[in-house]
């Protein structure tokens, strides 16, 4: 890892000319006064002399990042109109659909909850909400949604009470247009890595790892932690053995740009691996301004769209060999065929504004041979999340 002084001695003479332009920019928006080019010379280069890093040196140059967490301190609105009753909860208001349930608010005196209604009961694989409940019931940790109890609706569906979390990570990042802060993005992913160090300690696969599963407190700064949810997906050691063995799972798994290249070549013998690959992906994103997917893909329900994101990944992260990639020599379908070669593009230039450390750590992630990615214990300790 760079010195602080390293990170002074690779700063182009452009990158401080747009910080500065940057700033400028924000000054003249904000109504301020005076003269805005002196004052934005005067800002970037003070940072420019008091930061001990690259992070540090960007985030006083953003003045506008700090309102993620302005964001996350709005009050959530509280639904208008009236709503509908599931069981004893009354004015319940809908808030997201999945593949099998439907989600409600429900905001009571005491508190808010999320019933999540069980709409198909069909055989809908991997989806399992048996299993979830299952699953749940067996957990206990901070950053895991936890199961307050089941009930019935009046059309005997089956209705999973969960903890209301107001925000989505999805929904941060959409608020977001220059990134987020290194600060915001490294709390959010130490509660999300030890949330899965505590999966993976039991050898539970989430399987779904993305920005819409990462839920988010009204204050991340406070006691309420990141919370991992909707395990309705996952895969257990022994409460997933029938359906899928263990060298016998389901491959349909993981969301768009997130899903992890063993499932993309029938590799069904996976671990808990698959998940610190979405993890990486999605914390490139978290590191990019504005924070765009590091891959591309169409949705799960288009034509095309596996071998689209195989193509993204192989024009991103260049094309595996089977020096890359040893593990796939023995897989069915192996990526070493048909393809074009692409080399791969540095993480200089996939994360530019990304600290040095960060870097590091998405590429101990996103990595193609899965016995090679870091775990979420490793990650814990790694210096992006410790700083």
């Amino acid at each position: 890892m760079s010195s602080a002084p390293d990170w002074k001695h690779d700063l182009k003479a452009s990158e401080r000319y747009d910080n500065i332009s940057k700033l400028k920019k924000y000054l003249s928006v904000g109504g301020l006064g005076g003269n805005t080019q002196k004052t934005a010379f005067e800002i970037e280069a003070e940072a420019y002399d008091s930061s001990s890093s690259r992070a540090a040196y960007d985030d006083l140059c953003n003045p506008t990042q700090p309102n993620d967490e302005a964001f996350l301190s709005t009050t959530s609105p509280s639904p208008k109109g009236p709503g509908i009753t599931i069981g004893s909860y009354k004015d319940c208001h809908h808030i997201s659909s999945g593949a099998v349930s439907q989600v409600y608010r429900c905001d009571t005196e005491e508190t808010s909850y999320a019933l999540k209604v069980i709409t198909e009961t069909h055989n809908m694989e991997p989806h399992s909400p048996a299993r979830e409940i299952a699953i749940l019931k067996k957990l206990s940790h901070p950053s895991i949604m936890s199961l307050i109890k089941t009930i019935h609706d009046e059309e005997s569906r089956l209705v999973l009470v969960l903890p209301y979390m107001p925000y989505t990570l999805t929904d941060l990042l959409s608020k977001s247009s220059n990134g987020l802060s290194t600060r915001t993005t490294k709390m959010i992913f130490k509660q999300l890595l030890s949330g899965l160090a505590y999966l993976h300690a039991e050898q539970i696969i989430h399987r779904d790892i993305s920005p819409s599963n990462i839920l988010l407190p009204q204050d991340i700064n406070g006691q309420i932690p990141v919370v991992i949810t909707d395990l309705g997906t996952a895969w257990h050691p022994i409460i997933s053995s029938s359906a899928e063995p263990s060298d016998q799972k389901c491959l349909e798994v993981g969301t768009t740009c997130y899903r992890c290249p063993e499932t993309l070549f029938s590799n069904t013998a996976y671990t808990t691996s698959l998940d610190l690959w979405s993890t990486g992906v999605l914390l490139a994103e978290c590191l990019r301004s504005p924070p765009n997917p590091l891959l591309e893909s169409r949705r799960g329900d288009e034509d095309g769209n596996q071998l689209g994101l195989i193509l993204s990944m192989f024009k991103t992260l260049g094309t595996p060999t089977a020096e890359t990639w040893p593990e796939a020599m023995k897989w069915k379908t192996n990526p070493f065929q048909w393809w074009n070669i692409f080399p791969s593009k540095p993480w200089e230039e996939l994360l530019p504004n990304a600290e040095e450390a960060g870097r590091d750590l998405v590429a101990s992630l996103v990595v193609y041979e899965s016995g090679n990615r870091m775990t979420a214990d490793e990650a814990l300790k790694h210096p992006f999340i410790l700083e």
